[in-house]
């Protein structure tokens, strides 16, 4: 079995010696580096190449949102983020999003929680809470009004089904859940996500949804 390297950013010594004893604790996880800022989580990503990193959003010098564009930028490290939060609604999450981050999770989650959000972003699943991440992304939209391109500039390349697959991915919908409806094999689900991500330069499902959002492929919820 493949370790799954993670290194923890967070100003606050207690939170990265914790989250470090819970992950060190869990099989195929090992924890190999800690960061107290954004500037040197973008330079112990550089130095130790992690699979995952425990991003917070806000610290000093650098915070976890240009951290998270620093490390996800194109050509850079193959590394995954997960955004650590206090509060699931949040606009920083929303941008941390928005930057490159494959998802987020909040600062009380249990260990099983931890354990299951860093293996999910290792695999490149990504869409972690997808009910709770779909109304951030939802929301934020339409606060913010980001719905700037024309949507047959940014997804023109997409065949229709592969269309449809990104507005069910954008809905939070899994794999499985995207076959039951599209009447498919799941193995064909995968592989619409993954010239899906290929043909928009997208790194992973939640990078997917909001693409899908901010093209105005699928419509923000109106409350």
């Amino acid at each position: 079995m493949t370790t799954i390297r993670v290194l923890i950013a967070d100003d606050q010594m207690l939170v990265r010696q914790g989250f470090t004893v819970l992950l060190n604790a869990e099989p195929g996880i090992e924890v190999v580096g800690q960061a107290v800022n954004g500037l040197d989580a973008v330079a112990k990503v550089a130095e130790l190449a992690p699979d995952v990193v425990l991003m917070d959003i806000r610290m000093p010098e650098l915070g976890g949102i240009e951290a998270t564009r620093r490390i996800t930028e194109p050509g850079g490290a193959a590394a995954k983020v997960l955004v650590l939060t206090t509060f699931d609604l949040d606009e920083y999450v929303y941008e941390a999003l928005r930057a490159g981050a494959s998802g987020f999770l909040l600062k009380d989650a249990s260990a099983a929680e931890l354990a299951h959000a860093v293996r999910v972003v290792a695999a490149g699943e990504a869409l972690l809470a997808p009910n709770i991440t779909k109304r951030l992304i939802a929301e934020f939209s339409r606060v913010t009004g980001t719905l700037r391109a024309p949507l047959k500039d940014r997804v023109g390349d997409l065949t229709e089904r592969e269309t449809e697959v990104l507005s069910l991915i954008a809905q939070g919908l899994s794999n499985a859940e995207i076959a039951e409806r599209l009447v498919v094999a799941e193995q064909t689900v995968k592989t619409h996500v993954s010239r899906i991500l290929v043909k928009l330069g997208l790194r992973d499902r939640t990078q997917a949804a909001v693409h899908a959002y901010e093209t105005g492929l699928v419509r923000p919820a109106r409350h």
